[in-house]
């Protein structure tokens, strides 16, 4: 008879409705205190459970496509991401490690094909606020950057993070001394300057001067070798990707830019060194080098060749076709103008 008093499976759209009006409660004007509040939080952490099962699935189950609809519907027809990301430094560190993964996954829901979350977090950009600042508080860092790189999958969302004050304290975030953090801050900075092309190319062209001081003077120059290594290996990626062509071929007609990639190839890590390669042998490629690039070639040629000659990579022959062409167009170069001599001249 037992079976005849179980209570009702609550919905999908029961249990996010639930976890609202906990979350409400909660972060009311402290009504609830001592043991009641505390009974009030464990419900709340068994809510956001149920919801990460819903929508992650579970060791016995996959998750069901409607459940996840109805789920997502109701997370984004009122503020419940909304009061979830501000409550998230009150929750437990399980608790808040299950509201991440909640938060990532509704970015990528869909319901009818729309994606909700995109059009939600336009309208409600304070979010993105909260998030980017995130790194700046320790406890909360890597939860809100792992939010974040999930909310930049929305074109609007990236564009606001590229074009607000957010991007320029990456800068500093990418070079703080927790490496945990350090590392998270440079993986959002590297989707936000990856992820959508055009938006990036338009940014990129719109902020060349602004952006390049601080990505060289910060991050290609900085003392550390994982900032260092991590920062030529997105350059390379951001000036070989096709969109940024016309960023490129500013970048590589700079006299200063190719004093920074010669110094790294001077790096004695191989692989700062083969990265920078990849750099610099952009400068070397382009057609319509400027007088003082040409210059700076010549005046080093024979150090250039030489250190070429002996740069290697096992089993790479792509790298070696390329390196073939790098050495061809330095060795065929002509003076033109003023000459700079010395690879000296092209140390920092």
């Amino acid at each position: 008879m037992k079976s005849l008093f179980k209570s009702k499976p609550k919905s999908p759209a029961d249990v996010v409705r639930q976890t609202r009006i906990l979350l409400v409660s909660l972060n009311g004007s402290g009504e609830l205190r001592g043991a009641k509040r505390d009974e009030k939080m464990e419900e709340l952490f068994k809510h956001i459970r149920e919801l990460k099962v819903i929508l992650y699935g579970s060791s016995e189950s996959e998750p069901v496509s409607d459940a996840c609809a109805q789920l997502t519907q109701e997370f984004f027809k009122e503020n419940t991401l909304n009061l979830l990301i501000e409550f998230l430094p009150k929750l437990s560190l399980e608790a808040r490690k299950d509201a991440t993964q909640v938060v990532a996954n509704l970015q990528r829901q869909q319901v009818q094909c729309r994606i909700l979350a995109s059009a939600y977090l336009e309208a409600n950009l304070n979010l993105i606020d909260i998030l980017a600042s995130g790194y700046e508080v320790p406890d909360l860092a890597l939860h809100y950057g792992s939010m974040l790189r999930e909310c930049i999958r929305h074109q609007s969302v990236a564009r606001y993070v590229l074009e607000s004050e957010h991007l320029i304290k990456f800068f500093n975030y990418i070079q703080l001394p927790n490496f945990d953090i350090a590392a998270d801050a440079m993986a959002t900075f590297k989707e936000l300057l990856t992820r959508h092309k055009s938006t990036v190319a338009g940014f990129l062209s719109k902020n060349y001067d602004w952006f390049f001081q601080e990505f060289n003077s910060k991050l290609l120059e900085s003392e550390s070798y994982i900032t260092k290594r991590q920062a030529i290996k997105l350059l390379g990626d951001m000036l070989l990707e096709r969109s940024n062509s016309s960023v490129m071929v500013r970048y590589v007609s700079s006299k200063d830019n190719l004093r920074i990639l010669m110094n790294l190839l001077r790096e004695s890590s191989k692989k700062i060194q083969m990265d920078a390669f990849h750099v610099f042998k952009l400068f070397a490629a382009n057609q319509n080098k400027p007088p003082e690039i040409v210059n700076i070639f010549i005046a080093n040629r024979s150090k250039l060749l030489q250190f070429l000659a002996d740069l290697k990579m096992d089993r790479d022959e792509q790298f070696e076709e390329d390196k073939t062409h790098v050495v061809k167009e330095i060795a065929e170069l002509k003076q033109v103008g003023s000459q700079v001599t010395g690879i000296e001249k092209c140390k920092a």
